[in-house]
């Protein structure tokens, strides 16, 4: 994957790109998203795959102009239109997810077809979502991965959880990603998208890995209720990063949409 830049009316985005075959737009999570990333390169194998970074992720400069849902929603549809995209399979994972639900429901007309990864945006008072602004570096693993021992070793590179040089690379680089990010999901990863999955009319395929920790599976359901003919394919042996541990199955799952 490369990594460029486009020019929306606010800011210049960055964006990764590779690939060939039809037009793909890959929203990554409140983690972020890299060339290196394994599900970008299984997608990159069937399409041609652009994932813009939300501002303030990786190298990209910040935008104080992207302020709540609707702008962020907005900005979505901007960077498309700079890329000259016109209905791009729109794929989104965990906080990409809420973010391309709102476009699909936004732009109903606009998006023919759908994925949603573990997506963010509902709230169930009966299934709180953990507080992801406060957990510890080495509390992540138990949420985001079936597999904790080997999610962690992804996560640190093969480092220690308590290496320093590690500690400190992420906790700087968290608090530049969450402070954008915590604008759609702080306090809670709720601004109403219950209420606006009905306008989604893309064909849509749901994804949730059976151990997801972090968004539980039983939100899955409140997807799939919510959007018309949505589909569901569960994942097993797989938690809320399933994109990291079961890249080449999510992609089938998003092939069904071909």
């Amino acid at each position: 994957m490369e990594l460029k830049t486009v020019q929306t009316r606010h800011v210049p985005v960055r964006y990764l790109e590779g690939g060939s075959g039809p037009p793909l737009v890959f929203l990554h999570g409140a983690g972020g998203a890299t060339a290196e990333d394994p599900f970008l390169a299984e997608l990159a194998k069937t399409h041609h795959v652009y994932a813009p970074l939300i501002p303030g992720y990786g190298d990209s400069e910040e935008c104080p102009e992207i302020r709540d849902m609707l702008d962020f929603t907005l900005h979505g549809w901007d960077v498309v239109e700079a890329l000259g995209l016109k209905d791009p399979l729109l794929v989104g994972h965990s906080m990409g997810g809420m973010i391309a639900a709102e476009m699909a429901a936004l732009a109903p007309n606009d998006v023919t077809r759908l994925v949603l990864i573990c997506p963010a945006g509902l709230w169930d008072d009966d299934h709180p979502i953990p507080d992801l602004f406060a957990l510890m570096p080495y509390e992540m693993p138990h949420y985001l991965f079936h597999d904790e021992a080997a999610g962690a070793a992804m996560l640190t590179a093969g480092r220690a959880v308590d290496d320093p040089n590690f500690l400190q690379t992420y906790l700087v680089q968290n608090a530049r990603q969450l402070g954008m990010a915590g604008r759609i999901l702080f306090p809670i990863p709720e601004r109403g998208l219950s209420q606006r999955l009905y306008r989604i009319k893309a064909r849509t395929v749901i994804v949730w890995g059976d151990s997801d920790r972090l968004i539980p599976p039983v939100y899955a359901h409140g997807f799939k209720k919510g959007i018309a003919g949505a589909e569901l394919v569960s994942i097993p042996e797989a938690g809320h990063m399933v994109i990291m541990e079961k890249p080449t199955v999510v992609a089938e799952a998003v092939a069904r949409l071909d």
